[in-house]
């Protein structure tokens, strides 16, 4: 094809564009999607510079996702605070629009792999964001600003703090698991302890002059986890994103092993309301 580079087996390549011929460096080539990520060549797969049969059976899939975005493998504590924060995450029912976008795409014949990603696509700043909004806000109270002080610019803007309270928990049953496996990794000397008392610094802010207390939800709990962890707060999104798809996978499974077509978000007895114009007719002439 013209302008692609052709291998010259001799360490470079030729490039033929315009119909000439211009000797480039291989690397020029092959370092076109350079990676510190993965090494490949036949035989062999190289993971952060592990061979891939060395890890498989003898790394959890926590540990491997942990080596894949960081370059190296955690501790044992820090890889069970890893995986509890992504086995907590995995599904919060059907309800969910991504779940419940998940299962109707999965009706509709379109396969699984893109059921999943419909569910997988709706997670976004108001569903799917607030562990990522959350983990900035930490960063905030770590950073010096008083948690009183956060908490009344948020009710300034009638806004919701995010990773606090929940539209169907009292108390969501994730938040004290969680937090109890934070501290004993602070404890244990293997995180530092800032998020944490960051973010209960903002439930108890939260609970000032109130009959009902506002307790930190999944979304704080597990970003206080990822931000102890040293993720960077967009990764702590894309590890919400990735213990998700979990639920979603299942649910989108359990609906095509269900066989049923084209189901809507409602019961085919019902129909969406209609708050428009009432019924019209056409005054013109055929």
């Amino acid at each position: 094809m013209t302008g692609a580079p052709v291998p010259a087996g001799d360490g470079q390549a030729r490039d033929t564009a315009d119909g000439g011929e211009t000797l480039i460096a291989e690397r020029t080539v092959t370092d076109w999607w350079s990676t510190a990520v993965s090494e490949i060549h036949p035989g062999e797969i190289r993971l952060r510079g592990y061979p891939v049969e060395e890890l498989i059976g003898r790394v959890t899939f926590a540990e491997q996702i942990w080596l894949m975005l960081r370059g190296e493998l955690p501790t044992p504590r820090q890889g069970r605070l890893l995986e509890a924060a992504l086995v907590a995450a995995v599904d919060h029912g059907p309800q969910a629009p991504s779940i419940a976008a998940a299962r109707m795409a999965a009706t509709c014949g379109v396969g699984l792999n893109s059921a999943v990603a419909t569910g997988a696509g709706l997670l976004g700043d108001v569903h799917g964001g607030a562990g990522q909004q959350c983990m900035e806000v930490l960063q905030r109270v770590a950073d010096g600003e008083p948690a009183s002080a956060v908490v009344a610019e948020y009710r300034r803007r009638r806004a919701y703090i995010p990773g606090f309270g929940h539209r169907f928990h009292p108390r969501d049953p994730r938040r004290d698991p969680l937090l109890a496996l934070v501290r004993e990794t602070v404890e244990a000397g293997e995180v530092p302890g800032w998020a944490l008392a960051a973010g209960l610094a903002l439930e108890a802010a939260l609970a000032e002059g109130r009959e009902r207390p506002v307790p930190m939800n999944i979304d704080g709990a597990t970003a206080i986890i990822y931000a102890e962890l040293g993720f960077p707060s967009q990764l702590g999104r894309g590890l919400f994103v990735l213990s998700r798809s979990v639920g979603i996978l299942a649910h989108a499974w359990e609906e095509t092993e269900n066989g049923t077509r084209i189901k809507g978000p409602l019961p085919r007895p019902l129909l969406a309301g209609y708050h428009g114009t009432p019924e019209r007719h056409l005054d013109r002439d055929a």
